[in-house]
């Protein structure tokens, strides 16, 4: 009996090292033996699932299906689902269909000509190529990283996500919280500027040109986004818990360790579309970079105004990111979260359509977030106007997050979402980048797929015209008549298109005269 005993005590003591040591998997690094418990509960999921809890599609934020796909892609294992549809397309309102070419163009596969496993997407338009940039490029990945700060991430997370983002050709999208250390290892940036302007703010905390440009030159930044608003919380400035605030950030943030930090709701350095595009022409012109910014979609009155200045040709943004009100990687107040802003679909068809009736939506570059991190929310982005998508929670699970919700706690299990330092040893860059660069490049790859079997080689070609929505009565509408969307809108234009057609077909891209404001720079 003792024997048992004994070898029972080695065993249990030789896995609790193995858990504390190995790297793939957060939950057992932090959890030593108890964490198997949780992917033997995973295992016969499925099981408990279909006869005492919830089906595949019922969790949320994020579905049992969804979620598997992004495990999945990101470990580079089957994600291939069997036995058909467990949804119910006929009683389903609001079921997009991707409606498929008679003569789809063939996948490229290992060994042909032309075939990548990369998978590279390039952004159909030149970034900051309209209104001359300096610095205009053309960004080698349509899928990138959204806005997630080094405070509401943990360093390692952030650190992962970079390292990824350098390895799938993508960019990594700062977040209001500055650049930081962990923003620092070989991946490309999307410096955003919140409220807070951390990172470019002076000692009474408003914006300071001086430390704008000292950032710029200190990090691979490629553009400039300026938030006015966030999906999770609009309305709302950031807010940082305490908990969250370790000496290491509040010296990159200029804020005091261990309190809470809230940002103003609005910006002090403008206060209407006209003092905003004056600031964004003042960004541009001192750092040569593209100049944009991010909001979810509130009261109309500001997007009118905005594409009425912008048609007179002296000022613009280069690029305008249109959040989601179901966007969550921000922790808010239940009301915020649930009702202030419009979801995605309507909120992007609604700031396209303005700028289109204004005729400059090809002057812009449309980056959509909330929630379209899979392969038929993005083709939808796409033929809604989109010419990027950022992902934020998707990246998050990417890297090894379950969904525990408890990112405004700072006791987030995997590490990826707290500063608790048992916590985020649990989660290991190396390791997670590469799951990160797995994640986007799956995703490029079913984009391409869809579109391919859509008759185009490329996502931005796909118009509304090729999606239908079902409603639950056995009716379906054309996409386009459901958003009302005219003939043309949300392709980029004849030019951008023939450039983007050429580049997919592995032919040279034409570059116009540098008058013209189309030089790319190389990325």
């Amino acid at each position: 009996m003792w024997i048992i005993l004994a070898v029972f005590a080695v065993l249990v003591v030789a896995i609790a090292i193995y858990d504390v040591t190995q790297t793939k998997h957060a939950i057992l690094r932090n959890f030593p033996i108890i964490g198997h418990f949780r992917y033997l509960l995973e295992a016969v999921g499925p099981e408990l699932r279909q006869y005492i809890v919830t089906n595949n599609d019922e969790e949320r934020p994020f579905s049992r299906d969804q979620r598997r796909w992004i495990y999945s892609s990101a470990k580079k294992e089957n994600n291939y689902f069997g036995f058909g549809t467990d949804n119910d397309l006929e009683q389903s309102p609001n079921y997009l269909i991707v409606k498929h070419a008679a003569f789809p163009l063939p996948e490229l596969h290992a060994g042909e000509p032309g075939y990548d496993p990369g998978y590279r997407v390039p952004c159909a338009k030149v970034l900051g190529g309209k209104r001359g940039r300096k610095k205009a490029f053309r960004a080698n990945s349509v899928i990138n990283s959204s806005a997630m700060s080094y405070g509401s991430l943990s360093g390692a997370a952030v650190e992962a996500i970079n390292r990824g983002a350098k390895i799938a050709g993508a960019m990594q999208n700062t977040g209001e919280g500055g650049v930081s250390p962990h923003h620092r290892h070989g991946g490309e940036l999307v410096w955003q500027i919140g409220t807070g302007y951390f990172g470019c703010r002076d000692e009474h905390g408003r914006f300071s040109m001086e430390r704008f440009l000292e950032s710029v030159a200190s990090a691979p930044i490629r553009a400039i986004e300026i938030k006015l608003s966030q999906g999770a919380k609009p309305g709302l400035g950031g807010v940082l818990p305490g908990a969250k605030v370790t000496a290491e950030i509040a010296k990159i943030r200029g804020i005091p360790i261990g309190e809470t930090c809230i940002s103003p709701a609005a910006h002090t350095a403008f206060a209407s579309a006209d003092e905003m595009l004056d600031f964004v022409e003042k960004l541009a012109e001192a750092s040569g970079l593209p100049v944009g910014i991010k909001s979810a979609v509130g009261q109309e009155k500001f997007w009118h105004e905005l594409a009425k200045l912008m048609g007179r040709g002296d000022r613009g943004v280069d690029f305008i990111t249109i959040d989601g009100g179901e966007g969550g990687t921000g922790a808010a107040p239940l009301v915020f979260s649930d009702h202030v802003a419009l979801p995605f679909k309507i909120g992007m068809s609604r700031i396209y359509r303005t700028f289109a009736e204004a005729g400059i939506a090809e002057d812009v570059v449309f980056i959509g977030s909330g929630k379209l991190g899979f392969p038929h929310a993005s083709l939808l982005a796409f033929a809604l106007g989109c010419d990027m998508v950022n992902v934020a929670r998707e990246a998050m699970l990417s890297i090894g997050c379950i969904q525990a919700q408890e990112c405004h706690t700072g006791r987030c299990p995997t590490g990826v979402a707290t500063q608790n330092r048992w916590l985020v040893r649990g989660l290991d860059p190396t390791d997670k980048a590469a799951r990160f660069a797995n994640y986007v490049t799956s995703l490029r790859k079913e984009l391409l797929q869809l579109a391919r079997a859509c008759g185009v080689p490329h996502p931005a070609l796909v118009t509304l015209d090729e999606l239908e929505i079902l409603d639950d009565r056995l009716h379906a509408r054309s996409a386009a008549s459901v958003f009302a969307y005219e003939p043309g809108w949300g392709r980029p234009s004849a030019a951008d298109m023939e450039a983007i057609h050429a580049i997919m077909v592995g032919k040279p891209a034409p570059v116009l005269p540098s008058g013209e404001g189309l030089v790319i720079a190389p990325a």
